[in-house]
């Protein structure tokens, strides 16, 4: 662009608007990951999409993955981590609130209830309509869900009453589709009425079910070693959240609490510093976490 046409745009005030673009462009994609994939909601807080849940990778045998973590805000910034205790191990956030809810103290359990761990699964996805992305349609994606549909998945392969016929829904020919309906309830996302539809196959074509199983992503790698950063700096990062300890350096991990705070994307190539915490949604984890704390307590 000569100086002419800067002076120009410039006099139109289209460099203004180009660059305003290009910073909710910026907003918009903070910490974004092309694999997953998330439903969006109107202005009233109302969402629809039909997806289907798809078979472990080659390779795998499990088609969804756990993980626990933890987020939540101290006198230090904020504190976003994968929890160790997704694979079995100590975790200094755990350690902490079990000490918390052992002492007795009311306020102390009230703190645990903000500092708890959150559940999150993770499973590849066929979306079949997303009417505010369609562009999305036909493509393979990991999809992070919670509790609440995670026990509408167990629901359909284990159906409570006798009349009802137990389905798998990850599977490509007996499966179903489910349709995701959100709406917003006391200020939070609610799935209640998600259902899954009838049985039917995805694709008649079973070359091209071969073809969509080879693009899945590898659930294994969600809660591989390098999703999670050791003991001993989570420690040092929850003692610096929690005001125990100030920095020592102006790093990447305390500038970005800085950073705005949009939706959280976790990069399952290599451990990144999260800076966003999880989009509001129903604490459907809210019993998982106080029991875990409830055995930590009687132990």
């Amino acid at each position: 662009m000569s100086f002419s046409d800067l002076k120009k745009q410039s006099s139109l005030g289209s460099l203004t608007q180009k660059l305003v673009k290009e910073v909710e462009k910026m907003s918009s994609n903070t910490n974004a990951d092309d694999r997953l994939w998330k439903p969006e909601v109107d202005k009233v807080g109302n969402g629809y999409a039909v997806i289907r849940f798809l078979p472990a990778p080659d390779g795998e045998d499990i088609p969804w993955a756990k993980m626990y973590s933890h987020a939540f805000q101290g006198p230090g910034g904020w504190y976003i981590e994968n929890s160790l205790t997704t694979t079995g191990g100590k975790d200094p956030v755990s350690e902490h609130n079990r000490e918390l809810w052992n002492s007795g103290n009311e306020s102390d359990k009230d703190v645990v209830r903000k500092q708890k761990r959150k559940l999150s699964y993770y499973a590849n996805i066929y979306v079949v309509k997303d009417p505010t992305n369609p562009q999305n349609e036909g493509g393979v994606f990991l999809y992070k869900f919670g509790k609440k549909i995670f026990d509408k998945v167990m629901e359909a392969m284990q159906p409570e009453f006798e009349d009802e016929t137990p389905i798998n829904p990850f599977d490509f020919w007996q499966g179903a589709n489910f349709k995701l309906k959100i709406v917003k309830k006391d200020g939070y996302w609610n799935y209640d009425k998600s259902e899954f539809d009838v049985v039917s196959p995805l694709l008649e074509d079973d070359d091209a079910l071969e073809a969509l199983w080879k693009k899945e992503y590898s659930l294994a790698a969600v809660t591989a070693p390098d999703q999670f950063k050791s003991y001993e700096d989570l420690e040092k990062r929850l003692k610096l959240v929690l005001g125990q300890k100030s920095p020592v350096r102006f790093d990447e991990e305390v500038s970005n609490e800085d950073s705005d705070r949009g939706s959280y994307t976790p990069d399952f190539s290599a451990r990144k510093e999260s800076v966003a915490p999880p989009v509001k949604s129903a604490s459907e984890d809210e019993d998982d976490a106080l029991s875990y704390f409830q055995k930590l307590a009687d132990e």
